[in-house]
Order: C-alpha cells, then sequence, then structure tokens
C-alpha cells in the first residue's frame, strides 16, 4: 500500500499534462465530479468561476454548497480576544468555569439581607398585657416603676461610692412562691431602668424551667449565662441579646442542667458577670430566678446581687411564706427589698408598688 503510484498505471493524456496533482487524483478515482470543499474564508457564490487553483481541505465527503439567500458575511476563524457571550447570567458553553471575573449584568437572584444587629418586640402587646412600654404614654403603672427603680438606682451609686464590687450593678427579682408576678415585675423594671438617659439595663432570664421572659418578649432561646460559666471558651458578652428597645438587652439562662444552682455558687460565676459588666460602668443587670422557696438557684444569685427586689402578692402570699424567703435572700443579699404587687386600693390612691425593706 506504500508502494508509490506509477504512471503505466494511470497514462496521462496530452491535455492534462498542465493539470494539478489533485485535479489529475480527482480524475483517477472517477471524483471529478465533485467540488471539492471550500474554507469558510473562501467560501465563493457557485455563478463565479475561480481563476486560480482552490487549496482545499482533504476529501471527506461529498458537499454540494448551496447558494445564501442573502449575501453574508463569512464568519471567522480566528478565536475571539473577547470574552465568549453569557445567557441568562452564565457564560456560554464550557467558558463558564474559566472567566470568573466576568459577572452577569443582572444577578440571577438578590443577596441575602443582612441580619439584623438586633431583635424586635412587639410592643404594643407588651402595652396591651399591661406593661409599661417607655414611650407608650405616661400612665399610673409608669409612674410607680419610675418610682421604684430611682431608689433602685439612688443605691447603686450609694454601693460604688463605698466600693462595692460588680455586685453593685445586679439586681435580684424574684418571689417566695409562684404566680406572684416577679417576671412581670422584672421586665417592667428593666424597661423602666432602659429608659434613663445614662444606663442601660441586662435583664437576665435565670427562670429556665419557664423561660417567661424570653416567651412575653418573644426571644429566641439559645445559650446563656450557666452556659458560659460552665464552659470558660464561652465569652457572656456574646450570648447577650440586643433588642429594639433602646438600652435593653436580654441573657438567656441557658439550657437547664442538675448543678445550675452549684454553678452560680461557683467562683467563676462572679468572674462572668464582671466580664458581663466590663466596659459598661452604667450597665445594671437585672436577674429574674425562680421563686426562692420553689428551688435554691434564689439564693445563690443573691449572692451575685447587691439588691434584691422580693415580690409579693396581695392578698395571697402569705407572712410565712415572706419571712421565711426573706430569711434566705439575706444570707445572702442584706438589702431585701419587698415590693407589694396587685394592689386594687389604698388609702393614698397608690395602686402598685408599695415598698418595704428587710435587712439582715
Amino acid at each position: 500500500m506504500n508502494e508509490p503510484l506509477k504512471n503505466q498505471d494511470f497514462p496521462q493524456k496530452p491535455e492534462e499534462s498542465h493539470s494539478s496533482l489533485i485535479q489529475r487524483a480527482m480524475q483517477a478515482f472517477d471524483r471529478g465530479q465533485f467540488v471539492p470543499p471550500s474554507g469558510p474564508a473562501d467560501l465563493l457564490p457557485p455563478s463565479l468561476t475561480p481563476q486560480a487553483p482552490v487549496q482545499a481541505a482533504p476529501v471527506q465527503a461529498p458537499i454540494v454548497p448551496q447558494a445564501p439567500a442573502q449575501p453574508y458575511a463569512p464568519a471567522p476563524i480566528v478565536a475571539p480576544v473577547a470574552p465568549p457571550p453569557q445567557y441568562g447570567g452564565q457564560t456560554y458553553g464550557e467558558q463558564a468555569a474559566h472567566a470568573p471575573q466576568f459577572a452577569p449584568q443582572q444577578p440571577a437572584y438578590a443577596p441575602a439581607a443582612p441580619a439584623p444587629s438586633f431583635h424586635r418586640i412587639n410592643h404594643q402587646r407588651l402595652a396591651l398585657e399591661g406593661f409599661a412600654v417607655p414611650g407608650g404614654g405616661a400612665n399610673a403603672q409608669v409612674e410607680e416603676f419610675r418610682l421604684v427603680k430611682r431608689q433602685l438606682l439612688e443605691q447603686i451609686e450609694d454601693l460604688r461610692r463605698q466600693g462595692a464590687g460588680v455586685e453593685a450593678q445586679a439586681i435580684l427579682v424574684t418571689s417566695a412562691l409562684p404566680e406572684e408576678g416577679k417576671t412581670f415585675v422584672a421586665i417592667n423594671l428593666a424597661m423602666s431602668i432602659a429608659a434613663e438617659k445614662d444606663s442601660e439595663v441586662v435583664l437576665v432570664d435565670l427562670d429556665m424551667a419557664r423561660s417567661s421572659v424570653l416567651s412575653t418578649l418573644g426571644l429566641p432561646s439559645g445559650p446563656g449565662l450557666v452556659d458560659a460559666i460552665a464552659d470558660p471558651r464561652i465569652d457572656v458578652r456574646d450570648l447577650v441579646i440586643k433588642t429594639d428597645l433602646g438600652g435593653l438587652s436580654v441573657l438567656p439562662g441557658g439550657r437547664p442542667t442538675a448543678s445550675d444552682s452549684e454553678y452560680l455558687a461557683s467562683a467563676r460565676a462572679k468572674a462572668v458577670l464582671a466580664r458581663l459588666v466590663e466596659g459598661h460602668p452604667n450597665r445594671v443587670v437585672v436577674f429574674d430566678t425562680p421563686p426562692v422557696l420553689a428551688a435554691a438557684l434564689a439564693v445563690e444569685v443573691a449572692k451575685l446581687s447587691a439588691q434584691t427586689v422580693l415580690v409579693v402578692k396581695a392578698e395571697k402570699t402569705s407572712g410565712s411564706a415572706v419571712q421565711d424567703a426573706a430569711g434566705l435572700l439575706s444570707a445572702g443579699c442584706p438589702n431585701v427589698q419587698a415590693l407589694l404587687n396587685g394592689v386594687q386600693f389604698s388609702p393614698s390612691g397608690r395602686r402598685f408598688g408599695t415598698y418595704h425593706n428587710y435587712r439582715g
């Protein structure tokens, strides 16, 4: 098969002496009736006869060129320099993976909005439920909590002048028994303090079995104070939830464990409290704990607080329960103050906020 073709196998006619090698090969194989295919740049209408031999590509299959309906410009055979076209936000063909720098003119999706830096609370719902929401207008209840918080803030300043530690910035709100309104008082007191121009407040929901503070304000549960005490790798400041109520933040208690009281009685609990108020000299920490006579946790939190507010339900809580709760709390916090809740009538016209002190 590799032997060269011999002249006697393909005799030449006198008129073919000037034919090209390609033309003679085409005639020898009886393919003279086919026109060799032309390259895209050399394609011409069949009405024009080329004056010079055409450099044809290797013969593969017969191609009968069709005259175009309209004149057109031949496509270039040189690779494009510009980036390949894009369709629907993606680069056409396989070029998409190799040309990330060519962003689509219109993105296929809108970028996600950044997460808000605070959580919104339903002010209108809280006002309807009887909470003294700042900015909701003056009423008797708002004024009552203003009187209560003023006394507490003045005592904080006195404790600071006396050189008290971080406990001076902490206030415990609890009750002797359940259903006495301690969470209601804690939230109202925290919102009232948050309305101060020179103060901010962190409300800590340590009644972890019920998480009443979080559910009332519509805030998500998650790791909290006890988790930061149990795990030194956790920064308690990262767990604080800011709200859209200026000056008010909330700190969850965390996941309930069988050792919550022991964690709060540890030396690390005071270190975590110091971390929480570090760099915030005007920050007040308000603890909401389970009832004193229902769990031992409130007694341990009292040791971290310079002031304790014991909520007493009018015409419900017995005097003995109040005395027992106050005695337990005063062992850790010498400044225990009782707040009478649910008063319907008093000779002075006051309906809420009767205040007593129990000092151990």
